[in-house]
Formats: C-alpha cells, sequence, structure tokens
C-alpha cells in the first residue's frame, strides 16, 4: 500500500505543472457555463467504508419543478455538462483527493453512501483498497456494464493489484478517455441507482 501511495505522490506532483492550468481554465468555464459553486461535493465511502468528501465540477445545473424538486438528471446534465463527462475533465478535481489520500489514481469507483448497505459480503470487499481516479471497472465497461459485472471486476482488482496493473489501468485510461467509450448506460446520464441484489 505504501509503494501505491508514492506511486499516486509521484503521478500527481510530478504532473502539476500540466493539470492545474487545465482545472484553472475549467474553472471559469463551468463558472461561466453553469455558475456557481464550480464543485461538486459529495459524501463517499473510501478504504474500508471510511466516509469522505469527494470533489468533481458540476456538470448540471440546479434546474427544479413547480414543486422545488430537482428535475432528472439528464434533464439538468447540459451540453456542456455532457461534454465534461465524456471527457472525464470533471474528475480532475479529485486528484485533490488523491494528494490528501482520500483516493488513488487506480481503484474502485467510490460510490454512493446508501450503496453500503446494499452490498452482499463478497460485493463489499471493494472497499478493501482506497477508491480510484480510474479503476480496472472503468477500462472494462464503466457505466456500460451492469453493476454486478462491475462489482466482480472491483474486487478481481482487489485480488490482484499491483503496481505494474496500476500502470497498465492509467495507460488503457487515457486511451478509453480518447475513444469516449462507455460513459453512461442506455437511457441514464450515467448508471441507473444501485438497489442491491432484490433490485437486480
Amino acid at each position: 500500500m505504501k509503494c501505491k501511495r508514492i506511486l499516486d505522490l509521484i503521478l500527481v506532483v510530478g504532473s502539476a505543472p500540466f493539470w492545474i492550468p487545465v482545472v484553472l481554465v475549467l474553472a471559469v468555464l463551468v463558472r461561466l457555463r453553469l455558475g456557481s459553486p464550480v464543485l461538486f461535493r459529495q459524501r463517499r465511502p473510501g478504504l474500508n467504508g471510511v466516509v469522505f468528501e469527494m470533489t468533481k465540477f458540476r456538470t448540471m445545473t440546479d434546474a427544479r419543478d413547480a414543486s422545488g424538486a430537482l428535475l432528472p438528471d439528464a434533464v439538468r446534465l447540459t451540453p456542456f455538462g455532457r461534454w465534461l463527462r465524456s471527457t472525464s475533465l470533471d474528475e480532475l478535481p479529485e486528484l485533490l483527493n488523491v494528494l490528501k489520500g482520500e483516493m488513488s489514481l487506480v481503484g474502485p469507483r467510490p460510490l454512493l453512501v446508501q450503496y453500503l448497505e446494499r452490498y452482499t459480503a463478497e460485493q463489499a470487499r471493494r472497499h478493501a483498497v482506497p477508491p480510484g481516479l480510474t479503476g480496472w471497472a472503468q477500462i472494462n465497461g464503466r457505466n456500460a456494464i451492469s453493476w454486478e459485472q462491475k462489482f466482480e471486476l472491483d474486487v478481481w482488482y482487489v485480488d490482484h493489484r499491483s503496481l505494474g496493473l496500476d500502470l497498465k489501468i492509467i495507460g488503457l485510461t487515457l486511451l478509453k478517455v480518447v475513444r469516449r467509450d462507455g460513459i453512461s448506460a442506455a437511457g441514464d446520464a450515467t448508471m441507473p441507482e444501485f438497489r442491491g441484489k432484490a433490485g437486480a
């Protein structure tokens, strides 16, 4: 785990001259196109299920219906927000989570806190490692595969993790980003809600 942390710091700090200017430019664009706040913060479970605050660029408006309830994600997701997601640029602020040690560059993606009680014992093993900016599931289907397939891939990563595998995943992620593969599940802005075994 210590070697993984060292790799994270070397890659994130070493590439800072490249990603920091991009983050600053995107922050201005998000403010102009979507308003404030520029960043979207949400509590997510990390290593061993410990909750932390994940930070991303916002991609949706706060549009609401007549009763004040937020409209569906697909409605609030603007063309600019869709572009941010398709290029994965909305994820760049998570590099700050990596620097703080709350996330790693590679690992199972941090999902919603309410999913914790819906996992089977096997699926919950995805929290045996720090969550990642990208992961084995992201390069093998991302949001275009089922929740069950995603969790199987996450657990496979937990059992086979290595620095070599992490470097392979990072390289393949860059190719996926260029190709914009698996951005969303059919009929959803990203993925339908995971409801546990009964909802599978």
